[in-house]
């Protein structure tokens, strides 16, 4: 692959390692999308049970345990073919603590392979799909590309929002804007 040089710098480690190889395999067999839309599906499924996210990440669990577990819930969520005998192997081989990481890596090959940038934007509440769309078209003329956008909710920012986008950040957030006005203050006083 030509770009082999800058996927080692995207991704990195175990993790890494096992994300080139998902995103090389998908690719060979004209999958990515497929894959990537199965890995959203699992990730979905950790963020909403603490029984999975406790069964990938405690090493009390033997490879059989988790092998069985997980092929378990990849049926229950009909998700199967690269995407499940990628995530089968892995718990396998006892790495599923590292999976997290692995979907991670695999997202940011797939977005560097379709030029899309990544962004994380933190609001203090959930917004409305219009207001994600609205965002991420702003995040679009900014970087003249597509821009895959995560959404996280920190309600500590009490309103506004902030922005990573590559190496930049921007901090909009209230929670931020009071500091510096209380900072301020204190300077004065």
């Amino acid at each position: 692959m030509a770009e082999g040089g800058s996927q080692g710098s995207l991704v990195s480690g175990v993790a890494g390692r096992y994300a080139t190889a998902l995103f090389e395999l998908a690719g060979d067999a004209n999958a990515v999308d497929a894959v990537s839309a199965d890995l959203d599906s699992f990730s979905a499924m950790l963020a909403e049970s603490e029984d999975l996210r406790r069964l990938v990440g405690s090493p009390a669990f033997s490879a059989e345990e988790q092998t069985g577990a997980i092929k378990a819930v990849l049926a229950a969520a009909k998700i199967s073919g690269i995407a499940a005998n990628f995530i089968g192997l892995v718990a396998s081989k006892r790495r599923l603590f590292a999976l997290p990481g692995m979907i991670t890596g695999y997202k940011a090959l797939v977005a560097q392979a379709k030029g899309i940038v990544s962004a994380q934007v933190t609001l203090a509440e959930a917004p409305a799909q219009k207001r994600v769309d609205e965002i991420r078209a702003a995040l679009a003329a900014v970087a003249g590309k597509d821009v895959d956008v995560e959404i996280k909710v920190d309600p500590a920012l009490i309103g506004g929002l902030v922005v990573k986008m590559g190496s930049r950040m921007v901090d909009a957030s209230l929670k931020t804007k009071l500091n510096s006005i209380r900072l301020a203050m204190k300077e004065v006083g």
